[in-house]
């Protein structure tokens, strides 16, 4: 790949990068600074609703007897994940752990909202995890490539002195 396409393709991942981060950072600014979602029923309203409108079976279980018995405590690291995987991308560091990060938790996601049902054809199984679906690739790409080439923070990070 000619220099020119490669610096293209890296200014092009570390924008998408940077939009999913800025919407990681919505998602987890208003729940880090309001309580709505933590302390006020709004994680357990999620989850009801995933149980009421169908979660995976195997996932049903982990809902109702790990997930809303802690709630609290989970909806506190929902928040604050969602919060610093969104600060990782669009500072443009540690991208491949928050990546990891975010895979795990649309994947924890897609199968707690997204079942379709048991006799459904396996093009609505996709079609109904589009959501998720979506921002797992983008996570896998930020894992598998190189999303710190361009527009990071450690441009800016002063070099350190490695001579003693």
């Amino acid at each position: 790949m000619s220099e020119p396409n490669s610096s293209q393709n890296s200014r092009a991942l570390a924008c998408l990068r940077i939009a999913v981060g800025c919407l990681f950072l919505i998602f987890g600014e208003y729940k880090v600074f309001g309580t709505h979602f933590t302390l006020g029923g709004g994680f357990q309203g999620w989850i009801n609703q995933f149980l009421a409108e169908g979660a995976y079976p195997f996932m049903v279980p982990v809902l109702r007897g790990f997930v809303l018995p802690f709630a609290t405590p989970i909806a506190f690291l929902v928040a604050f994940g969602e919060l610093a995987i969104g600060v990782s991308l669009v500072a443009g560091l540690r991208t491949r752990a928050a990546s990891i990060c975010g895979i795990v938790y649309m994947l924890t996601l897609l199968f707690s909202s997204n079942y379709p049902g048991p006799h459904a054809p396996p093009w609505q199984y996709f079609g109904a995890s589009l959501n998720h679906l979506v921002l797992a690739f983008c996570f896998t790409a930020f894992l598998i490539g190189k999303p710190e080439d361009a527009l990071t923070l450690r441009a800016w990070r002063p070099l350190q002195n490695h001579s003693k």
